[in-house]
């Protein structure tokens, strides 16, 4: 009986189509032939398919700056604010290694705020760093920077000198923290402007405003020369407050985790779907 069992098995192995043309771990590999696992930012990590090529950046971009966000190893998972890990592997390829926090803040449109205040605040454009709150209120980092603190009574909202004027990493996160707080996916979605997807570039925003609401982020974009057909990358991060993380692409896993520009009516993301019509830029 284990002699027959075991030829059965051989012949299985020997007719199986996936032994034509290729073998069953390269199979099982169709998901990750894009990733080179000694990358170490979204750039260097995520190769792009054959025929297409990244479209070329200036270095002071915001789009250079998301294309060079920094990478947890391969096969690192995302971490909750609290240190839990999310296991769901059918979600995410890659894990931004940029700190969250210990609270639980860090969801969807904050992850967009986030790296959107990063980037002008690296950039030494910190003038340009202010947010809308939920209520229209504008929370701007120059006036943080000047000692000015923020006070909430009931629908009130006010600046209010309570400290020195400073600047430091430190000012800079709790400046953060209050704007995830008061701001989300409904307020982000007034202040981005609304973009055809035939003008899609790093940075843009599929959103859709409210509660609850998502919100995911173009991070690189590539191109064939032939027919100017783009591909690009998503990254999000979502709820409860946990990591950014670049996103698989749950409806065509040969071409994982590019996402092609041009699909018919939704685009389909492992938590969220969106309409056309939902992409916005700064």
């Amino acid at each position: 009986m284990k002699i027959y069992l075991i030829l059965i098995l051989l012949i299985l192995v020997v007719h199986h189509p996936l032994s034509s043309s290729t073998d069953v771990c390269t199979f099982y590999q169709v998901q990750t032939k894009f990733i080179n696992p000694a990358g170490k930012t979204i750039g260097t990590r995520f190769t792009p398919p054959e025929g297409f090529n990244r479209v070329k950046l200036s270095e002071s971009s915001f789009a250079y700056y998301l294309r060079h966000l920094p990478l947890k190893e391969h096969g690192a998972k995302v971490n909750y604010f609290d240190g839990r890990e999310k296991i769901s592997n059918h979600v995410y390829e890659a894990v931004v290694n940029l700190p969250i926090g210990n609270k639980d803040l860090h969801q969807c449109a904050d992850a967009i705020l986030h790296v959107r205040a990063r980037y002008l605040y690296e950039q030494n454009r910190k003038d340009e760093i202010q947010f809308t709150f939920t209520n229209g209120f504008v929370a701007s980092y120059t006036k943080w920077m000047e000692g000015n603190r923020i006070i909430i009574n009931g629908n009130n909202v006010q600046w209010k000198k309570t400290t020195s004027p400073a600047d430091n990493e430190q000012i800079f996160w709790k400046y953060l923290e209050t704007i995830f707080t008061y701001a989300g996916t409904l307020s982000l979605s007034k202040e981005l402007k609304a973009k055809e997807i035939a003008n899609l570039q790093i940075g843009d925003v599929w959103i859709q405003g409210g509660s609850p609401g998502h919100a995911v982020i173009v991070v690189d974009l590539v191109q064939r020369r032939s027919d100017g057909k783009k591909l690009f990358l998503l990254a999000q991060s979502y709820m409860p407050a946990q990591e950014i993380q670049i996103l698989k692409n749950p409806t065509n896993a040969a071409l994982s985790p590019w996402y092609e520009a041009d699909f018919s009516n939704s685009l389909q993301t492992p938590d969220w779907t969106f309409k056309k019509d939902d992409l916005k830029g700064f």
